[in-house]
């Protein structure tokens, strides 16, 4: 285990000096969601109405997180592809390394990347009126748990990425995939006014549970709870979700690898 470990984060900073040579990628990781934050927050903000003392702009800061992470599948996805169409999977196997290392260094790099953008998201965010009102450990739990999201979004796509092995592909099926599952949640939109089966949708969607609980522990509102489990105890929904996805995709991806590497 420590052998994995060691070799993982050797290959999560091989990883990291990458993007040091090529500042540009972190630029354009980061410019999107802060984008994002601005547009929302004050284009969107002016006509929505939300209760709460923060209004829309705390409202939604927490989608926003959201929806960052859980783009984090088509970044690793694509990632994965490159890695193996350009040579870099035959590199590593002749290494001696472990083969389990090569994605959770992949993985582990995508969610330092994701949380470099969470904290300008948040320095931008607090520029425009959010605020966290629980306090700090409150605060870093609501983080946690988003970054848990990346991480959990992160192994879905590597398997995404070593199943599909095509950049066309997996950006086809990211949309697919991501679409309904951050605007068919009470990420930007609160349910309260929807018609009553696509109330019922958002309410179930995974993505709606972790927006919940990052909402409730960073003390922002998330508006009327339902009586549904998930709106009902939205932390304890979110962590059994993700939990239960990182549980089925890691050994699914760890396979998925070893059959890859096999057939180079």
């Amino acid at each position: 285990m420590t052998e994995v470990l060691s070799d993982s984060f050797a290959l999560a900073g091989r990883q990291m000096r990458h993007i040091r040579r090529m500042p540009e990628q972190l630029l354009g990781i980061t410019v999107m969601p802060v984008a994002f934050v601005l547009v929302f927050g004050y284009l969107f903000g002016s006509a929505m109405q939300v209760p709460g003392q923060g209004g829309y702009k705390e409202y939604i800061m927490a989608g926003i997180f959201a929806q960052v992470m859980l783009a984090n599948l088509t970044t690793t996805a694509i990632g994965v592809v490159e890695d193996l169409n350009n040579g870099l999977v035959d590199r590593f196997r002749a290494l001696p390394i472990s083969r389990s290392s090569v994605l959770l260094g992949r993985t582990t790099a995508d969610l330092v990347l994701v949380g470099w953008t969470s904290a300008i998201m948040a320095v931008v965010g607090y520029l425009i009126g959010w605020r966290a009102h629980n306090g700090v450990l409150q605060t870093l739990a609501g983080f946690g748990l988003l970054l848990l999201m990346g991480f959990a979004m992160s192994w879905l796509g590597a398997l995404v990425g070593l199943s599909l092995r095509s950049p066309e592909a997996v950006s086809a099926l990211s949309g697919v995939v991501m679409m309904p599952l951050a605007f068919l949640s009470n990420a930007f939109v609160p349910p309260e006014g929807l018609p009553g089966w696509m109330r019922v949708v958002v309410e179930w969607n995974p993505v709606s549970a972790v927006v919940s609980a990052a909402r409730d522990l960073f003390g922002n509102e998330r508006g009327a709870s339902s009586g549904a489990f998930p709106s009902e105890h939205p932390v304890i929904a979110a962590l059994v979700v993700l939990l239960a996805l990182l549980a089925v995709v890691v050994p699914l991806a760890g396979r998925a690898y070893q059959r890859a590497a096999a057939r180079r």
